[in-house]
């Protein structure tokens, strides 16, 4: 069971000045779910090597059982250091692809024509795809094969336009995921801010929040069997 991880290599939050990239949970939490499955993990982004940390996910308050867990393994993180380049990667190599969350995909993976082709190409394979957070972001322009958006027509979720509110980010964003999804077409839910929602339509996974990220990695489990 091979499963492709692809992590933004974007690091700036808009005109800010501060940094952004992707979300230390939803990394860590499937990561082990893979591995601890015994699936063999490619990690991958659009520039290599090590993608950018959002700060915040780094604070304290933010620590999980699996982020304490990476930060004591040196294999993990000498491996997340060394992403392979997005370009190379090839849908026929893995069984499933997903796509950790954090603000840098909007700016990046969103618009990345490697990421929407390999998207489509795995999709085309009948092979799985699973986004958390904000990277439900990447399906941006995915099309399906009759040209249409992916998601039109498709049950989705991805991070909502309360949780963006709370996060004082709405005005920030190159564009608000809840929003993007709707005017997709897509069969747009949620659950409460920052409670678990994990939806599954075909082979296309997509999960609300970081709170979502393990059983968004359980389904993708569950869906390669």
């Amino acid at each position: 069971m091979k499963i492709l991880v692809v992590l933004t290599s974007h690091d700036q939050l808009g005109d800010t000045g501060k940094k952004t990239g992707f979300w230390l949970e939803e990394f860590a939490a499937p990561y082990y779910a893979f591995k601890d499955a015994g699936a063999d993990i490619t990690l991958a982004s659009p520039r290599g090597g090590q993608p950018p940390l959002d700060p915040k996910s780094d604070d304290p308050s933010a620590q999980t059982d699996a982020t304490r867990r990476f930060k004591a393994n040196k294999a993990a993180q000498a491996l997340l250091a060394s992403t392979h380049k997005l370009q190379d990667m090839k849908a026929g190599d893995f069984d499933a692809v997903f796509y950790p969350g954090g603000h840098g995909p909007l700016w990046d993976l969103a618009e990345d024509a490697d990421s929407i082709a390999l998207i489509q190409s795995t999709l085309a394979a009948g092979k799985p795809v699973a986004a958390v957070c904000h990277a439900p972001g990447v399906l941006r322009h995915v099309k399906s094969a009759d040209g249409q958006p992916l998601v039109q027509g498709k049950s989705v979720t991805g991070f909502t336009n309360s949780e963006e509110e709370a996060v004082g980010l709405t005005g920030i964003v190159p564009f608000l995921v809840e929003d993007m999804l709707k005017n997709n077409g897509g069969h747009y839910s949620k659950s409460g801010d920052w409670q678990p929602h994990v939806v599954s339509d075909g082979l296309l996974i997509t999960g609300q929040n970081p709170a979502s990220s393990e059983p968004v990695a359980q389904a993708l489990l569950k869906m390669l069997g």
